[in-house]
């Protein structure tokens, strides 16, 4: 087994030949999964995780927007109030007592969904909710931030003055500047969810990518935590690249130079 994995060879020579490997895009067989490459395992269940993420991401991103915009547009009202609690409880609860807070109520209670697997649709529906309400509370924050930030700015008292309605100065003027600092943390957000998590993968028993971080730790199985880490590396280097597009289509003025 040992000779079999190179474990026998110098380090420098284990080094270069998986460098090797990696250019060719082989990540190598893990050593917890007998004759199961690395690359076999993410194909296997990256399309789990992404879409748990993107299911978590169509609930947390429209609703989060939302709400940190009328808690700019309602600063110091009931709505505002409301909305920093929801984003409070979002961030100060974690993942996994959500997650079974969730089960017990809608699961075991009321029998609405099912409690866990990746059967069907009603299937994703609890750990979406459960993955997206951090990312939900953080989009309200920093909407309602850049929100309050952008409403001081000079251009937008020119289009007060100008005798334009606070519809159009909302979508055509704050709404589009104040989005820019949420697309720069959408990049790692993005990335960091669509590749899983282990909580509520763990809870909700879903054979997608998370688990395999942790037990290729817990099982020495290097091969695969190196696979996996590279492939993290990649994808959060590609989601950081499509921001930086993404940036001149919101904002004309950033460009790319010549």
């Amino acid at each position: 087994m040992i000779s079999y994995y190179g474990l026998d060879r110098p380090l420098y020579e284990q080094y270069f030949t998986y460098l090797g490997n990696l250019v060719q895009g082989d990540l190598g067989y893990s050593l917890k999964y007998v004759n199961r490459s690395v690359n076999s395992i993410i194909a296997e269940s990256f399309p789990v995780s992404a879409e748990l993420g993107l299911r978590a991401l169509a609930f947390a991103l429209p609703i989060g927007l939302a709400l940190g915009v009328v808690a700019a547009r309602r600063r110091g009202k009931a709505a505002d109030y409301m909305s920093v609690l929801v984003a409070v409880i979002g961030i100060s609860v974690p993942s996994f007592i959500m997650g079974t807070l969730l089960q017990y109520g809608f699961s075991v209670k009321l029998g609405w969904f099912p409690v866990a697997q990746w059967k069907g649709w009603e299937y994703t529906v609890l750990p979406s909710i459960a993955m997206g309400l951090g990312l939900l509370a953080t989009l309200t924050r920093l909407m309602r931030a850049s929100m309050l930030e952008v409403t001081t700015q000079d251009y937008i008292k020119t289009a007060r003055a100008k005798g334009l309605n606070e519809r159009q100065i909302v979508w055509s003027h704050q709404l589009r500047n104040a989005m820019l600092p949420i697309v720069t943390v959408l990049g790692p957000l993005v990335a960091n969810v669509l590749m899983g998590t282990f909580v509520v993968e763990q809870i909700f028993a879903i054979p997608g990518l998370g688990m395999h971080f942790v037990q290729s730790v817990q099982s020495l199985d290097y091969t695969m935590a190196l696979g996996l880490t590279v492939f993290f590396g990649a994808f959060l280097v590609a989601a950081n690249f499509i921001v930086d597009l993404v940036y001149g289509v919101i904002d004309p003025r950033i460009r790319v130079a010549d």
